[in-house]
C-alpha cells in the first residue's frame, strides 16, 4: 500500500471485518461523512466509527471524537505483510479525551483542546493555525486490541 487512500481504504474494511467477526453489524459509509467511516447498529443502538490508518511512523493530523458511544480506532499497517492483520488500537470517547489532555499538558505552544475533543492552536500573527494533532504508537498503546464487548461501551 502506497498511498492515502488505499491505505485509508484497507483500514476501513479492516475495522469493519474485526466488528463483524465480532458479531456486530457494520456498514461503511460512502463519501466523505465528518467522522463517520463505518456505522455499527446493534439492537439498542447507533454507532459511529472514525478509522484513522497508517504505514508510517504516526497518524497525522487526526481530529477527535465527541458524542458518547462513538469509537476511534487506529489501524497500524507498519511492518506488516500481506498476509498478517494489522494491529488496531480502540478507543471511546473516554479514552481519546485522556489521550488528548496528556498531549496538551505536553505542549508549551498554546495547544489547546476543542469542543469535538481535537487539539487545535488557534491562529496567530505568526501562523494560520492548526487543527488535529500526530499520534504516535506510544501514545495509545495501552487501547491495543480494546474492543468492547458492546460496541458504545
Amino acid at each position: 500500500m502506497n498511498n492515502k487512500e488505499t491505505i485509508g481504504l484497507a483500514g476501513e474494511y479492516a475495522v469493519a471485518f474485526e466488528l463483524c467477526r465480532r458479531g456486530f453489524y457494520a456498514q461503511l459509509t460512502l463519501g466523505n461523512h465528518k467522522k463517520t467511516d463505518i456505522l455499527v447498529e446493534t439492537p439498542e443502538h447507533l454507532f459511529r466509527v472514525s478509522v484513522k490508518a497508517k504505514t508510517g511512523d504516526q497518524w497525522p493530523k487526526v481530529s477527535g471524537i465527541w458524542a458518547e458511544g462513538d469509537l476511534l480506532i487506529f489501524v497500524d499497517f507498519k511492518d506488516k505483510g500481506l498476509n498478517e492483520l494489522p494491529d488496531f488500537y480502540v478507543l471511546n470517547v473516554a479514552n481519546w479525551k485522556k489521550v488528548v489532555k496528556k498531549i496538551v499538558k505536553g505542549k508549551t505552544d498554546g495547544a489547546m483542546i476543542n469542543e469535538e475533543n481535537t487539539v487545535y492552536w488557534a491562529p496567530s500573527d505568526a501562523s494560520k493555525g492548526w487543527v488535529g494533532c500526530y499520534i504516535k504508537v506510544s501514545q495509545i498503546k495501552e487501547y491495543k486490541d480494546c474492543w468492547p464487548e458492546h460496541v458504545g461501551s
